[in-house]
């Protein structure tokens, strides 16, 4: 069994900033792939929920905030494989659940809370053979779904969205780092791959996407690079001027974003566009990474 995949189109945006820059902008509406499952995460977890399985016990496990996207995909494409799903909730449990923590209950998720400090150390042994010892035998999916099989999906999608457009720069936001490492190789190296973090201080991403990279192929790649300063204040952060540009997109484009990760993306593309940062007569084309889900904890 296979989860659902709707195709998704490309579409046009002429702005003031795009008409003075003479730059073609286009947006691939990945968020529209899937109802729950949306954008790079659909891809983060082909292989991963491919690999859970085939395994005897068929319970991926994984890791996230109380209004975390991959714990609402991952929920969500769990239960449409017929799998058990569990998440590992950072913080304590809040009652009434929020909306992202009530959807992927619905969908057949055990939560379970652990403290801001034990949750730091998710990557360790120790604490994985603590979670080992609670629930059995689990397929471990990382926070965010970053590892070589996300990148893998990813890298594939990147082969076919070659196939589809003829563009010259790919932007994308930046979390973890893992979809934008298999942009990279997917693309390989025929466009330049740019990179929005939505973390504040985020240069230290760069050494994530070179790990991601490293552990995933030979070729070292030099077509990309991240900007670290449209994160509007860090991570989950938002202020009223981000929430009426996501407003004034949606009224003059149709085009809903995120706070967290879309919006940030597209204030930024838009401020290079403006400050001539891409080749005039260029094609630029964002990625939307889906994460809509998210918007119920801020309205």
């Amino acid at each position: 069994m296979a989860l659902q995949y709707n195709k998704t189109p490309i579409t046009e945006i002429t702005a003031p900033e795009t008409r003075q820059a003479g730059i073609n902008l286009l947006i691939k509406r990945e968020d529209l792939n899937h109802p729950f499952v949306s954008g790079n995460k659909w891809w983060k977890l082909k292989y991963n929920l491919e690999a859970a399985q085939r395994q005897d016990h068929k319970t991926p496990l994984t890791f996230g905030g109380a209004y975390s996207n991959h714990i609402y995909a991952t929920a969500a494409a769990a239960h449409e494989l017929d799998l058990k799903s569990i998440g590992i909730i950072r913080g304590e449990e809040t009652l009434p659940l929020n909306a992202t923590l009530t959807f992927a209950k619905s969908k057949g998720m055990r939560l379970h809370y652990v403290s801001r400090e034990a949750y730091r150390s998710k990557t360790e042994p120790s604490f994985i053979e603590s979670l080992q010892n609670k629930f059995g035998d689990f397929y471990l999916i990382p926070e965010g779904g970053t590892n070589p099989l996300a990148v893998k999906g990813v890298a594939e999608f990147a082969q076919s969205l070659k196939a589809e457009a003829s563009f010259d720069y790919l932007c994308l936001p930046v979390g973890t780092g893992g979809t934008m490492a298999g942009m990279i190789v997917g693309l390989d190296k025929q466009q330049q791959v740019i990179g929005i973090s939505a973390l504040k201080d985020g240069t230290f991403l760069t050494d994530e996407i070179k790990s991601h990279l490293k552990n995933f192929s030979d070729p070292v790649y030099g077509n990309w690079h991240i900007e670290t300063s449209y994160h509007h204040g860090g991570y989950a952060k938002t202020n009223p001027q981000l929430f009426a540009f996501m407003d004034e997109m949606n009224a003059s484009y149709n085009l809903p974003l995120d706070p967290v990760y879309t919006a940030k993306l597209m204030w930024g593309v838009l401020d290079m566009i403006a400050k001539g940062k891409f080749r005039r007569g260029s094609t630029v084309l964002v990625l939307h990474t889906g994460g809509l889900q998210g918007l119920q904890g801020f309205r």
